[in-house]
C-alpha cells in the first residue's frame, strides 16, 4: 500500500507516535531527540501522556473511518 495523499501520511505518522508514546509509558525512555510526548503536545494536544494517547487514539480512529 502506498500512502501519498497528506490525510494518509498524517495518520501514519500519528500511529508512529502512537507506538512510541505506549512505549514511553511503559517506561522505554529516548536517548537522544524529543519524545513523542513532546512531538504530540508541540501538535496541540494536552493533558497527561495517558489523557494525549486516548486523544491520539480518538483521532486516529476518526481518520480511519473518513478514509474508507
Amino acid at each position: 500500500m502506498i500512502l501519498d495523499t497528506p490525510q494518509q501520511i498524517e495518520g501514519y505518522r500519528l500511529a508512529t507516535l502512537k507506538v512510541g508514546l505506549k512505549s514511553e509509558i511503559r517506561g522505554l525512555r529516548v536517548t537522544r531527540g524529543r519524545t513523542c510526548y513532546a512531538v504530540l503536545k508541540s501538535m496541540g494536544y494536552k493533558g497527561s501522556r495517558e489523557k494525549v494517547l486516548e486523544q491520539v487514539t480518538a483521532d486516529l480512529e476518526a481518520l480511519k473511518e473518513n478514509m474508507q
